[in-house]
């Protein structure tokens, strides 16, 4: 099994959880969800010794996609998701940018991803899941042989994404959880776009919104 790595740079004034991921062997990797502070990114990669190869994004939201076009540009490398669904967002970024304050340029992905898409990162297969409600286009990834989900906004330690914007749906989202990402098992980590790592047990337990 290839020995995964994640690191996480908090990113934005939202402190979004950008993640590096790579195979520790290799050195082959990707960045997911760059919403900004791209020199702090890119000195992790270097730190990191990482390779990224692509570039990964959960949803739409300025906080995650505000850099991506740029840091594609910068290491010459494709950006994969989300889904479809979240085009009306990623083409709003520049807007959004001077909204929230936070640089953005709008992005097309070279590859839409959509439920039961495989993204490669390092050589490490991720399944897509498609989780809307906090946006249309919410992507989840997930490494089986790593008990491992990247879920973006989507649930959080003792909480779950936001759905008051006015494409939000929480029973939607709420659904999505429950469907497609605590059936993954107990010893599944997750690693939200915003705050601390949990795993799935423990939000069984103690979150909330999913009682």
């Amino acid at each position: 099994m290839p020995e995964l790595k994640v690191a996480v740079v908090p990113v934005t004034p939202f402190q979004q959880n950008c993640s590096i991921v790579w195979d520790e062997t290799t050195k082959r990797g990707a960045v997911i969800d760059p919403g900004g502070d791209l020199p702090r990114i890119l000195a992790a990669l270097e730190e990191l010794e990482v390779n990224a190869e692509k570039i990964v994004l959960t949803h739409g939201h300025i906080d995650h996609a505000a850099g991506a076009a740029e840091l594609a540009e910068t290491l010459k490398i494709p950006v994969e998701g989300p889904h479809e669904g979240d085009k009306f967002l990623l083409d709003n970024l520049p807007a959004d940018g001077v909204r929230t304050g936070i640089p953005g340029r709008a992005v097309t992905p070279g590859r839409w991803l959509d439920e039961g898409d495989t993204v490669d990162i390092g050589g490490v297969p991720f399944e897509v899941l498609h989780v809307p409600g906090h946006t249309p286009g919410h992507i989840v990834l997930v490494n089986r042989d790593n008990r491992l989900a990247i879920v973006g906004d989507t649930l959080f330690q003792r909480s779950v994404g936001r759905t008051d914007f006015p494409y939000g749906d929480g029973p939607l989202l709420i659904r999505g959880i429950k469907e497609k990402i605590l059936p993954l098992g107990d010893a599944f980590t997750v690693l939200p776009g915003h705050g601390n790592a949990t795993n799935i047990a423990l939000e069984k337990r103690t979150n909330p919104f999913l009682r």
